[in-house]
Order: C-alpha cells, then sequence, then structure tokens
C-alpha cells in the first residue's frame, strides 16, 4: 500500500479533528435535548395497557357471593373462613360483568398457610349448589403445592400440573367423570416442560403478595404467576371445553383460612 506523503496526511488529520468536532457538537446539542424531556414509553412497553379494573376497591358491588365468606376489607376482597363458618361445599364470588371469551386478567392475592383458592373463568354455575362454578381455574394454595395448574372444577379435573405444556384431548365414549384417574384427565398430553414444578414453586411467596396473571386466547390458557409462565393448555376437546363463560375466585371447602384479593384489572382480547 503506498503511503501518504506529509500534505495528505496532514489534511487527513485536519478534516477528521473537524468531523470528530462536529460530531461531538451535535452530540451535544442532541443529549440537552434528550435530558429536557421524560422518556417516552411504547404502548407494548405500558404492562397494564388496555386493563381495566373489575374491583371497586370498597364494596362488593358487581359481584355475587356468599357474604358468610366474602367481605371488603383494607380495599381488598376478602375471602374467609371460620371455625364456625366451616364450608360442606366450595363457595366462589362470581363477577356478574359477563362471560368473557378471551382475555387477559391480573390479580394480586396472598393467602394464608392453609389456604386453598383459585380462579375460575370460562365457568357455568352448579345449579344446585348456591354459589359454585364449574370450569377452568388457576390454581391456588397456601403450602404452593399446586399454585399456577389449570385445574378444571367439577369437571376434567387436573389439565396441566405446574411446569407442564399440554395438549387435552377428548374421551373416545361415555361420561367425563370415567375418563378421569388419579386427579387428572387420561387427554392430559404432556407436549413440554417449562420448567422444575419445585423450582418454579419457589418462585411463588408464602403468605406474602403475589402477582396471578391469565391470558385465555382460543383454545390457549395460560397461567402466570409473578411473571413467570407455570402452565400452558391447549384445549383440544371440543367434547368438553368451553370457549366462554363466568368468572370468579373461590374458597375451598377445608380447615380455617383467609384469602384476599387487590388491583383486580381484566383486558378483553
Amino acid at each position: 500500500m503506498r503511503k501518504p506523503n506529509k500534505f495528505s496526511f496532514h489534511k487527513i488529520r485536519v478534516f477528521g479533528l473537524s468531523a470528530v468536532f462536529i460530531l461531538l457538537s451535535c452530540g451535544s446539542c442532541q443529549n440537552s435535548t434528550s435530558k429536557s424531556k421524560s422518556p417516552e414509553v411504547s404502548p407494548s412497553q405500558s404492562p397494564n395497557e388496555g386493563f381495566v379494573s373489575i374491583f371497586d376497591g370498597q364494596t362488593l358491588e358487581g359481584w355475587e357471593g356468599d357474604p358468610v365468606y366474602w367481605s371488603v376489607v383494607d380495599g381488598t376482597i376478602v375471602g374467609e373462613i371460620t371455625s364456625e363458618t366451616l364450608l360442606k361445599t366450595n363457595t366462589f364470588i362470581i363477577w356478574k360483568g359477563g362471560e368473557p371469551a378471551d382475555f387477559e386478567l391480573k390479580v394480586d392475592y396472598k393467602i394464608s398457610g392453609a389456604g386453598n383458592s383459585g380462579f375460575n373463568y370460562r365457568s357455568d354455575r352448579v345449579e344446585e349448589v348456591p354459589f359454585a362454578l364449574k370450569g377452568y381455574q388457576a390454581d391456588i394454595d397456601g403450602q404452593n403445592r399446586y399454585t399456577g395448574q389449570n385445574y378444571e372444577e367439577r369437571k376434567r379435573t387436573t389439565l396441566a400440573y405446574r411446569g407442564q405444556k399440554t395438549r387435552i384431548t377428548s374421551q373416545e365414549s361415555g361420561d367425563v367423570k370415567g375418563f378421569v384417574e388419579r386427579n387428572a384427565w387420561k387427554g392430559l398430553n404432556l407436549e413440554s416442560e417449562l420448567g422444575d414444578r419445585d423450582t418454579l414453586g419457589a418462585l411463588i411467596k408464602k403468605d406474602d403478595w403475589n402477582t396471578l396473571h391469565v391470558v385465555i386466547k382460543g383454545n390457549v390458557l395460560q397461567h402466570f404467576v409473578n411473571g413467570t409462565l407455570m402452565s400452558e393448555v391447549t384445549d383440544d376437546d371440543p367434547k368438553n371445553r368451553k370457549m366462554s363463560g363466568l368468572m370468579g375466585f373461590q374458597v375451598h371447602v377445608g380447615p380455617p383460612m383467609k384469602v384476599q384479593f387487590k388491583n383486580v384489572l381484566m383486558k378483553k382480547l
């Protein structure tokens, strides 16, 4: 390669320094401008974009449930069983705003150590039992044995354990009860593992506030807790699946317990 002479080298150096000075000056102008206004957040980065509150934080307006078990305390929906109010059947507080099909729901919850609860969606009423629902449930319990799994209340039972991505198929014949074994649907087909069940469980706080987020679209049902996907179901069972229905929170039969819900947000998809 030919070496540049002194003149050409000098020109390059001068022009180069001039260019650097111009770039630095422009950069300084841009920095001073950017400091003068707040950073912009795109709609896709806004975590609650499009969500609306469905609990006013003060009353149970828009909800129905047995007042023996459900109340509002300190801005939270409280479901509580005492030694004097033990349940014979599971009971729910049911949202009266419709029967959503595709939607997302976010809610902060806190549950006592002996507690057993959940969020039901695309569910039907159990006509012979007041305030009872049957349908998909994002499970919640105080010991985090089941939290995050997909359990179908009064129907096909377990559709995905925590840490599972599953595909659900129909029974060939007979009724639903005949296709359940060891509290799980026989048509539960494991597609992949989302993670170790215990490792995922360790991300869920005990006797403290956690955030449940469900994403329900078509026949794909996703349950997140604290931002981590805990279970995913693709329901390819046209005989038994539901594509819309009621929503509600549960208090489960068992020992005295308490569960609290706040910041209940929903977005229709």
